[in-house]
Formats: C-alpha cells, structure tokens, sequence
C-alpha cells in the first residue's frame, strides 16, 4: 500500500478513537512533556492549520526548533476545539504535506507516535496497520529521520519487532518489543522502554 493510503488511513482510525474521549480525557497530560492530549491533537492538525511561513516564523523567534513548534502547537490548541481537531483529521486524512526535507515517512510516524501520546496514558489504543508500523520502524531505524530520533540514537542496535515481521537496524545489540514501543521509544518516550527486552536496552536508555 502507498504511504500516504497509510497516512490516511491511520488519521480515520485515530479519529474514531478520539471520539470515544470525555471532556476530562482532553486536558489529560500526554507522553509529550508539557502537552495535554488536545494540544497533541492540535499538533497533528499543523500541516493544513498552520502556514509554513507562520510556523518558521514562530521558530525563529524562539530560536528554537522545539520551542517554535510547541509555540504553534499551543495556538492551534487555543483556536481549535477538540472536536475541531477530531474533524479536522478526517477532512485532511488525504493530505500530501510532508515537512521540508522529509518523504511520507514522517507524517506517518507523526501520527502513529503522537496517537500513542494520547491514548496510552488513558489506557487506550487503536489497531494500527503492520504496514504502517513496519514503515515507521525501519524509517527510525535507519539514523535518518531528521526532527524524530537525534543523531547515533540507533547507532550499533538492532530493533526486531515481536508483533509485525519486522527487524530494522545494524549492530551486535537488540531491542525488541511490539514496533509501537519500539517507534515511540525511538522517538524518546521513555515510558516505551518497560516494553522492551533485550541487550541493547542500556544503550538505548543511555541515549535518552
């Protein structure tokens, strides 16, 4: 299947899992440091809500890659409301938008990690498609998903997935766990690593 088939078809999924949550699920704290589950929703409806031009300007101002983006992610959140953002996911699911420099890859992953974002904490999940993780995972895998895995972050490790048929990454070390765990501990969420098993944990942990 094309990557953006899969794109659009994980932001439906994740729709209709965000329209199961009550008003109190929204304020929640996600596993991004600082954003509640709408500001993550928010987040995601970016690529269609907020112009490129509006978003390197809000980085350039806070001199800061991070800080930009969750300065955008924090206005969109003030601008749409939760069902805005659940809607907002159905009616662009289709959308092409790739960040600059990046292929379909990440836009895929961007949806897949942040719906875990949302849904873990409240003891939720959707189906993904293997297809979709199995992309996402090798996409990380591979040291050059530039924005979602810092540099040497999966130098010498070997990720191997025990519920898609998946084993991405060169190294003498292993992790392995499901290929969510995996993508989103990738991507730094440390509430992932108790997940995951094998002899390249330590060095994964060590790199944050």
């Amino acid at each position: 299947m094309d990557t953006f088939d899969l794109i659009a078809a994980e932001r439906l999924r994740l729709a209709d899992a965000l329209d199961q949550l009550g008003p109190d699920d929204w304020g929640s704290p996600s596993l991004c440091q600082g954003w509640s589950v709408h500001v993550v929703a928010a987040h995601l409806n970016a690529p269609w809500s907020a112009s490129l031009p509006k978003v390197l300007l809000a980085v350039t101002r806070s001199l800061s890659l991070d800080r930009g983006f969750d300065r955008v992610a924090r206005d969109l959140a003030g601008r749409l409301d939760p069902a805005a953002c659940v809607t907002g996911l159905r009616d662009h699911a289709d959308s092409h938008f790739t960040p600059p420099g990046s292929g379909p890859e990440a836009p895929l992953t961007d949806v897949l990690v942040h719906g875990a974002d949302m849904l873990r904490p409240l003891g939720r999940s959707v189906d993904v498609a293997p297809d979709a993780l199995t992309t996402s995972l090798r996409w990380l895998a591979a040291g050059r998903a530039k924005g979602f895995v810092p540099r040497g972050r999966v130098d010498g490790l070997v990720f191997e997935a025990t519920d898609v048929d998946c084993v991405a990454g060169t190294g003498p070390a292993t992790v392995r766990g499901t290929a969510l765990a995996l993508c989103g501990a990738l991507c730094g969420r440390t509430a992932w690593l108790e997940d995951l098993s094998g002899d390249g944990i330590p060095l994964l942990t060590a790199r944050g």
